[in-house]
């Protein structure tokens, strides 16, 4: 007889486990916010919320006329935001940030009321129907868009307005849905987008923090808001900080397409549907990597975006690269190696400390 295995709820990593855990869509990221801000105090020389809902962070090389360099990740996730609050209390909704239904399934979710969250249901409807049901040939094929998404709140649209319920509501899944799962040497959650880069930012500020009289430049962390749907905190950040090149910190796509692979070697983007990155960046941060020993990927992710994609394609900012941390299944139930996220802080401030 096979005994029950042990019931998984941790990562083993406190600070990614209490990162996931936080619900943070587009616009509304203050408890991501919060955490990141509570852990990086402990290091960093100053630590603001800047206008945009940007959490800055400053490591100061005392060179206050000499080079800086600004290190993105964002605080946001996928989600879904309310188009319309229906007579019988269902709640259309659309997708907030890059997502298809499929991305969260039918599942509880979190819906983020005025000073409270009330429970509801993610529905696609039944299987069990026929073509006199408008979604049951999308919900039959699993071709289902989000015009065949409702969810389910039982409770009145009366009651539903008095708790502030409206269209741009958000409404995220469920903290318990949130629980990382140990898989082998892998750790899978959804919002390891971009909860990984968030973990492993804050390890690099540390890291870095320690070398700090090593640094020939300041650094900016910016933790964004709006990166999902905008790119409109680091678009605020690239024009009202210092500084000629934005590093993104990102999750990326293992696929044989672009000849990733799930392990601890970080991936190094050239490029994507944006903008072409910086050559002499993308260099930089291979020689980072290998001085830490790890054997760098390249990779040119054509379907895909960044914060520092988008600031370079806007002008902005002259230069810019990407680091990654290589992950399954990215914008679903997602998965990296428990290391990777280290292997990406260390080769990161390997990268700020060679910086000039």
């Amino acid at each position: 007889m096979e005994s029950t295995p042990p019931t998984q709820t941790g990562s083993g990593n406190r600070l990614l486990d209490e990162l996931l855990l936080a619900r943070g869509p587009g616009g509304q990221e203050d408890e991501v916010r919060a955490v990141c801000h509570r852990e990086l105090v402990k290091s960093c020389d100053r630590v603001w919320t800047d206008a945009a809902g940007n959490l800055i962070v400053l490591l100061d090389a005392g060179k206050p006329q000499g080079p800086a360099v600004k290190i993105m990740a964002h605080l946001d996730e996928i989600a879904m935001i309310v188009k319309r609050v229906e007579s019988d209390g269902a709640l259309r909704v659309v997708a907030l940030g890059g997502a298809n239904p499929v991305n969260f399934g039918v599942c509880p979710v979190d819906i983020l009321a005025e000073g409270q969250a009330l429970p509801g249901v993610l529905s696609f409807g039944s299987m069990h129907i026929t073509s006199e049901s408008p979604q049951g040939k999308d919900v039959q094929t699993g071709a289902v868009t989000w015009q065949d998404v409702h969810v389910v709140t039982r409770l009145s649209a009366e009651r539903l307005k008095a708790a502030g319920v409206r269209p741009g509501t958000r409404v995220v899944l469920s903290r318990h849905w949130r629980q990382p799962w140990r898989v082998g040497d892998a750790i899978a959650a959804h919002f390891l987008d971009d909860r990984a880069p968030l973990a492993a930012c804050i390890e690099a500020a540390a890291l870095t923090a320690v070398r700090r009289e090593e640094l020939d430049a300041n650094v900016y962390f910016v933790f964004t808001t709006m990166e999902e749907e905008s790119n409109s905190g680091a678009m605020y950040a690239a024009r009202a900080l210092p500084g000629e090149v934005t590093i993104a910190v990102e999750v990326a796509p293992v696929m044989p397409e672009y000849a990733t692979q799930l392990s601890v070697d970080p991936i190094i983007s050239t490029g994507d549907q944006k903008a072409y990155y910086t050559r002499a960046v993308a260099e930089q941060l291979n020689r980072a990597g290998v001085r830490c020993g790890y054997q760098p990927q390249f990779a040119l992710l054509l379907d895909f975006a960044s914060d520092a994609s988008a600031v370079l394609a806007s002008g902005v900012c002259p230069q810019s690269g990407c680091l990654a941390i290589p992950t399954e299944n990215t914008h679903g139930y997602e998965m990296v190696l428990a290391d990777g996220i280290s292997a990406c802080a260390r080769t990161l401030s390997q990268y700020l400390v060679d910086f000039s």
